[in-house]
């Protein structure tokens, strides 16, 4: 598989070229564009959140936890309603994604598990659009893609390092085919990926209003009731 400094390298680089095709050729600002640009670079780090104890994991860990708040900001800004308040739930959400996310990726996942996957790069994507507020449609969009792009690369670079050239003979690693796939070996991490999955795709379709929101059993929709016309007052 490729390294550390492969990865980095090559979703730095995607990110560039991504920012600046985002403000040259797609019209956005330079600060929309250069936020984009930084998603997708750190994008190409993610799927190794899921590697054993190290180095270039507490960084990759480190690096997501400050860039969440960062994506947030708007969103923290209305649910904190005071300065204060989006500063204190910014570092709540550092403090789960940095240590929380390390815990909970350390029981329940193992390296080039679903983590590595087509489904996961989706997911990563949804969650960058629904956390990122935005009334622009194409800047959710925009940041969603990044993050998706650099993803991508951190795949796609793992099965060309999977494959072994041998003179004019062609070997594949063990490890080929474990990164860019669909579907993992474990039922259970299958399960859980793409109901995640299909649970945040909704969620983005109602976000996007592409679908109406799902109302509960038995309670309809709820309508406004006409104002009942007042009596009329009789003069004495």
């Amino acid at each position: 598989m490729a390294a550390y400094r492969e990865h980095i390298t090559v979703s730095g680089l995607l990110g560039i070229g991504y920012g600046t095709a985002a403000t040259l050729g797609l019209g956005f600002t330079p600060v929309q564009a250069a936020l984009a640009g930084f998603i997708t670079g750190i994008g190409g780090m993610l799927p190794d959140l899921d590697s054993e104890s190290g180095r270039p994991v507490r960084e990759i860990f480190s690096v997501t936890a400050a860039m969440a708040p960062m994506v947030m900001m708007s969103r923290l800004l209305e649910w904190g309603r005071t300065t204060d308040g989006a500063m204190l739930l910014a570092v709540l959400v550092y403090v789960a994604v940095r240590y929380g996310g390390a815990m909970v990726l350390g029981i329940f996942t193992e390296h080039r598990g679903m983590f590595h996957s087509v489904p996961a790069m989706l997911i990563a994507a949804e969650l960058v659009f629904l956390g990122y507020k935005s009334d622009s449609l194409r800047v959710k969009l925009l940041m969603g893609t990044g993050v998706a792009l650099g993803f991508l690369s951190h795949l796609i670079l793992d099965e060309i390092y999977s494959v072994q050239w041998t003179g004019v003979r062609v070997k594949l690693k063990a490890s080929a085919g474990s990164a860019l796939k669909l579907a993992g070996k474990d039922f259970g991490a299958n399960v859980v990926t793409f109901g995640l999955l299909a649970t945040l795709t909704y969620v983005v379709l109602v976000d996007g209003g592409v679908v109406a929101p799902a109302h509960l059993p038995g309670r309809p929709p709820t309508q406004s009731i006409p104002h009942a016309s007042k009596p009329d007052v009789f003069r004495g």
